[in-house]
């Protein structure tokens, strides 16, 4: 064990460093060009395998020369509308979805380059502007998702304990009238694991509060912070939709079947450890009939499709951060445009309104502050120089 402690690579290594950092431009740059396509009248499957599609082209245009280096898609393109809390992703004989104006969509996608992984998720309203702003819960729920994770932002540092953040994604959210859904979970990212150790719970029962340990953050670890917030009770539901993406697990077992050991191989070689949708296999029927023996054995297991009430909508912002020695590095997340936005709600107490007002860059503020000091210090020079 300890030899494999030894050879984990972290972001202490520049490589590494820069490695995350291709597969975040890469992620934020398809995640722009996904929600481009988020439109009236657009197909959800579609826009999905476009992501996809776009995912696995810009990976591939990473580091050519290696051939071994594995490379593409470390969470396929979900669009979960609405009430759907995640994971929504339809194969093709699956039920699809047309978007209809103001829908709340959340696209959630990844990529990875050699096993170093970057996510994020972004939420719009279909059809809003500065013109035909969002109000109402619409507008309190996607605010509250939008500043629990800034705050979670700013806490994510060495040192901190997780369950501050739990806390404080919590308090934010009440602001706003609004739910974190319960249980889930941002997790340490490392090399080819999605689902490290060290989690970040959002709004943990009773029971989940006894089970779920606390943690506190280190320098040169990586996190895929992931705030998702409802307008309603923030318990997460599954409905009649089909699972459609997987993550093959460290488990082992002989497979009985030889359409499951084809696909089970199949999945290994083209996925190794990553999430998958059942898309990128060639006989869906086959994958499907497949999946069943793999998931009872838990060699692989699902991402379940979940939902708020059908009156609720649920908002959702993830992004990808390094915490280096001088400070959190966020690599994923494009900016949420809050003119869009207006709630009649707002974050009263304190802390949080410091927190919030801190910068979430220790570098630019060091920078900004001794900008301040600088130019403090040439009024000085001047006014010494005119006495």
């Amino acid at each position: 064990m300890a030899d494999k402690e030894e050879a984990e690579k972290t972001i202490a290594e520049d490589l590494v460093v820069t490695k995350y950092k291709m597969a975040g431009d890469i992620v934020n740059r398809v995640l722009k060009q996904v929600l481009e396509k988020c439109v009236v009248g657009a197909s959800v499957r579609e826009i999905c395998e476009y992501g996809d599609k776009l995912l696995t082209e810009e990976t591939g245009k990473t580091f050519k020369k290696e051939k071994e280096l594995k490379k593409g898609i470390a969470f396929p393109t979900c669009v979960s509308v609405n009430n759907c809390i995640c994971h929504f992703s339809p194969v093709p004989s699956e039920p699809d979805l047309t978007l209809k104006a103001d829908d709340m969509v959340k696209v959630d996608l990844g990529a990875h380059i050699d096993g170093f992984i970057a996510v994020v998720a972004h939420t719009v309203v279909i059809g809003s502007s500065a013109e035909n702003k969002v109000t109402g819960r619409k507008a309190d729920v996607v605010l509250a998702a939008h500043y629990a994770s800034q705050a979670a932002l700013r806490l994510l540092k060495p040192g901190t304990e997780t369950y501050t953040i739990t806390g404080t994604v919590e308090k934010i959210c009440g602001a706003y009238k609004c739910k974190p859904i319960e249980g889930m979970l941002s997790h340490q990212l490392k090399q080819f694991k999605i689902d490290g150790e060290k989690t970040i719970i959002q709004n943990p029962n009773d029971a989940q509060k006894k089970e779920h340990e606390k943690f506190t953050l280190d320098t040169h670890e990586v996190y895929a912070m992931d705030v998702l917030v409802s307008t309603g009770d923030g318990v997460g539901r599954e409905q009649d939709t089909r699972v459609t993406i997987y993550k093959k697990t460290e488990e082992t077992y002989q497979l009985k079947l030889k359409a499951s050991r084809m696909f089970y191989s199949e999945l290994s070689h083209k996925h190794g450890l990553m999430p998958f949708n059942l898309r990128t296999f060639e006989d869906e029927k086959k994958a499907k009939m497949a999946v069943v023996e793999c998931v009872n054995h838990r060699l692989i297991e699902p991402f379940q499709v979940l939902y708020e009430k059908p009156t609720e909508h649920v908002a959702q912002f993830k992004f990808t951060v390094l915490l280096m020695p001088n400070g959190p590095h966020k690599i994923t997340g494009i900016p949420c445009d809050l003119e869009i936005f207006h709630s009649e709600c707002v974050v009263e107490d304190p802390e949080l309104k410091s927190l919030l007002n801190s910068s979430a860059n220790p570098k630019s503020a060091k920078k900004k502050k001794k900008k301040a000091e600088k130019a403090v210090g040439e009024v000085a020079m001047e006014v010494d120089a005119k006495a």
